[in-house]
């Protein structure tokens, strides 16, 4: 079978987590699949060392605007190479493609909510906006859907998309994420990043089902309640974001306590949660959560939301809290940095939990569906 797999974005260096899903997707077939022929489809980037072609799997390398990319040269290309089946691995595809179709969704949040509301940029206003044009399209055409959770799922169901073509292929997590001991590793980490000694990891930005203005409130409360001793790490959002929400609730004080990492690349990344006493992820939307699991994996343990996929994902592995009340996730904060008894339990369940979930496992499901095609 000759298979086309679009991975538009696995080439930039600052990836986010449809790329890293799609990247540990194609490792995980190079190693299982010698049969199959393989034409990766990537927009050029300075990353090229992350993957590289074997004898049946060919990169295939062209550039464009994502629409112009997506549903002019993308079907040209599968055309062209004759090929039996494209998955397209990020929420949308192609409206017409001469071979069969598969297609992951991650999600489908941008058909629950308004992209006109306040606290989207205007990136992710046409993102979300191209997404409700093509995903209603593509799913009626499509030949399999894969989607990442149980929840997803029903979110799919209830959208009115057809049942016998949804399957659940749960993510994984890498294996660079594992508890590290060495110290002088850790250390070597957190002074590139320039972090504090005793901190709280939050992989925060601004999309609004992230949930950052109420982690930041939260840490602010708890700050105000219980000291600074420990300091608030996040990655991916900008000083100033942090400032205006602190000084709108007047709580402008304690923006010393947060330290901004920027970017942090994947390679570093386990170093800075195991140098973290506690993960934050109190997300209002998460179609499954794959951050969870890396912290989990670190022996870190994690707060988290009881809503969305979260609790299918974190089990009895993480804190749950109500994330839309602050005082809640302050006081998850205080009481996981104070109960040694809470913390070695979130750590036992979380090492064991994160072992459920591996790309191995993902890379397999996926495989079985292009075969039964």
């Amino acid at each position: 079978m000759r298979i086309g797999v679009e991975a538009q974005r696995i080439l930039r260096y600052k990836k986010h987590g449809m790329d890293f899903v799609v990247l540990e997707l194609l490792k995980q077939l190079q190693k299982i699949d010698t049969i199959n022929e393989y034409f990766i489809f990537c927009a050029p980037g300075p990353d090229k060392e992350v993957i590289k072609e074997t004898p049946n799997f060919k990169l295939i390398f062209f550039s464009a605007p994502y629409p112009i990319w997506e549903q002019y040269l993308l079907p040209k290309q599968v055309k062209r190479l004759n090929l039996d089946l494209l998955h397209s691995t990020s929420n949308t595809a192609p409206i017409r493609v001469s071979s069969k179709m598969v297609v992951t969704v991650h999600d489908i949040i941008f058909l629950e909510t308004s992209f006109w509301k306040k606290g989207y940029t205007a990136y992710q206003r046409f993102g979300n906006l191209y997404r409700k044009w093509n995903v209603p399209r593509i799913l009626k055409k499509a030949d399999r859907i894969i989607t990442v959770s149980n929840f997803e799922k029903k979110n799919l169901l209830n959208a009115g998309f057809d049942a016998s073509k949804i399957e659940v292929v749960y993510n994984g997590v890498g294996a660079h994420f594992k508890v590290i001991e060495n110290k002088q590793i850790l250390e070597q980490a957190k002074n590139k990043y320039n972090l504090p000694d005793k901190y709280i990891l939050f992989l925060g930005n601004t999309d609004p089902k992230k949930n950052t203005p109420n982690t930041l409130l939260a840490f602010a409360q708890y700050c105000k309640k219980y000291g600074t001793n420990y300091k608030l790490v996040v990655a991916d959002l900008t000083e100033s974001y942090a400032r205006q929400v602190l000084n709108d609730a007047n709580l402008q004080e304690f923006k010393e306590a947060i330290y901004f990492a920027g970017y942090v690349n994947n390679h570093d990344l386990p170093c800075i949660i195991n140098a973290a006493s506690l993960f934050l992820y109190p997300s209002k939307r998460e179609s499954f959560g794959i951050p969870l699991l890396e912290a989990m994996k670190c022996g870190v343990p994690v707060i988290t939301g009881q809503t969305s996929s979260l609790p299918e994902i974190a089990g009895d592995a993480a804190l749950k809290v109500d994330v839309s009340k602050t005082e809640a996730i302050a006081e998850a904060i205080h009481q996981v940095l104070t109960s040694e008894a809470l913390r070695n339990t979130l750590i036992k369940n979380g090492l064991e939990r994160s072992g459920d979930f591996s790309w191995a496992n993902s890379a397999n499901k996926v495989l079985d569906i292009y075969k039964a095609m």
